[in-house]
């Protein structure tokens, strides 16, 4: 495939708040410190879930359920209690008996649209997916997309996540408007013009003179956002060879978005392998989450000749980084093994699904559905947790990846 080399990404700016799907590497910050009160029995991870509890648990039990793997019950019990009355998920609610106003406890899109693909995925939960779906709708902003919280400024990523969890609850979130405007409308607006710096990327956000800048987390984000599609994928028919960046008067499709970013990426990843942190202080650092969502989003194009050096890459480098961050970065690869239709037993010498039933409670049952062979995960480990939080007042990088990479999940983060 003739993807067209895009100039290197200039100074894109790191909004202040990086999404979602992920996490940055361990030596780019502090990792999340350990709480002070005992954490519940049936919450992954053992860092404090402040700024990531609701977040990891989805990501952990939807990477599970993806691969056969039956989450225990409390586990399953724990994210469905963190609901508000409302309908939305906070981050976290370490009294889920008493109200999330009485808490001051402030629901969020991204933790929210986590826990609807997570619940949505297990089954059972039809209630509690429902009145979430209701919840992120009447969160929509005027230009078509979704901000961290209600009323805070639209981002890529936010937008991209929300899109995915209403897909997944069955609606058709790229034609969904309040106003004039969709979400299509706005990651359309977003996609940097081929001829410009970082062409076919998309921002996170304008910056304040309107100005576009090319945003690696933000890009992986908004491929499967046009797509509408969620953190599970599965490679896509490969598209036609000799893609080259579209470019026109008239505004992008969704396709076109999509192949856009797509090709951004495989040209980011073309050399390395892999994606570099825009952290501060983080110079020339790999950045694990967003690779991982980057070659999701490759996946999800159907690119997967292009994603199979940088997801090589992440074989070879990414377990270390996942056992220093904790059950999030664990699922997001399983999540991206699976998108290549690769074992996540089998990942570089790691067992994916192993390591991450060792952060929580042991599952229900672990089959060998898409994967072969059984696994029995055991015992609570406290990985830290380097999976960042998006949204006004967290600033860090997502990936999330997941992406808080560059959609940076957590406060700093």
């Amino acid at each position: 495939m003739n993807v067209r080399r895009n100039v290197r990404r200039g100074a894109a700016a790191l909004a202040a708040v990086g999404v979602i799907a992920a996490a940055a590497p361990a030596t780019a910050a502090s990792p999340s410190p350990s709480p002070s009160t005992a954490l519940p029995s049936g919450l992954y991870g053992g860092t404090d879930p402040k700024y990531d509890g609701v977040w990891r648990q989805s990501l952990a039990l939807l990477a599970q359920r993806t691969v056969g793997v039956r989450p225990a019950a409390e586990a399953v019990d724990w994210l469905a209690g963190q609901q508000c009355a409302d309908g939305g998920f906070p981050a976290y609610r370490p009294d889920p008996a008493t109200s999330c106003e009485k808490t001051k406890a402030q629901a969020d899109t991204n933790s929210t649209a986590a826990a609807v693909q997570a619940l949505k995925a297990l089954g059972e939960h039809d209630g509690e997916v429902h009145k979430a779906a209701v919840w992120l709708k009447k969160a929509q902003n005027k230009d078509g997309g979704w901000g961290y919280t209600p009323g805070s400024p639209s981002d890529t990523n936010s937008t991209s996540v929300v899109v995915g969890a209403l897909a997944a609850a069955g609606e058709d979130p790229l034609h969904l408007r309040t106003g004039t405007r969709t979400p299509a409308d706005l990651l359309a607006t977003w996609s940097i013009p081929c001829d410009e710096d970082g062409g076919g990327a998309l921002a996170y956000q304008p910056d304040k003179k309107g100005g576009l800048a090319a945003n690696a987390d933000a890009t992986a984000a908004g491929v499967l956002g046009a797509l509408g599609k969620g953190f599970v994928t599965t490679a896509a028919k490969a598209p036609e060879e000799g893609y080259a960046c579209a470019d026109s008067d008239k505004p992008l499709t969704p396709r076109e978005i999509a192949g856009n970013g797509a090709a951004y990426l495989a040209d980011e990843m073309h050399d390395s392998g892999h994606l570099t942190s825009a952290l501060p202080g983080a110079k020339d650092q790999p950045d694990y989450g967003n690779t991982a969502d980057a070659v999701v989003a490759l996946a999800a194009r159907g690119w997967t000749k292009q994603a199979h050096k940088p997801y090589a890459w992440l074989e070879k480098n990414a377990a270390r980084w996942a056992k220093q961050s904790g059950p999030a970065a664990y699922a997001q690869l399983i999540l991206t093994a699976h998108a290549m239709g690769a074992d996540p037993r089998h990942f570089g010498g790691t067992d994916l699904v192993r390591a991450l039933g060792a952060t929580g409670p042991a599952p229900r049952t672990a089959t060998a559905r898409a994967t072969g062979g059984e696994t029995e995960p055991a015992g609570h480990d406290s990985g830290t947790s380097l999976w960042w939080i998006v949204g006004t007042g967290l600033v860090a990088g997502i990936g999330i990846g997941f992406l808080l990479s560059g959609r940076r999940r957590r406060q700093q983060p």
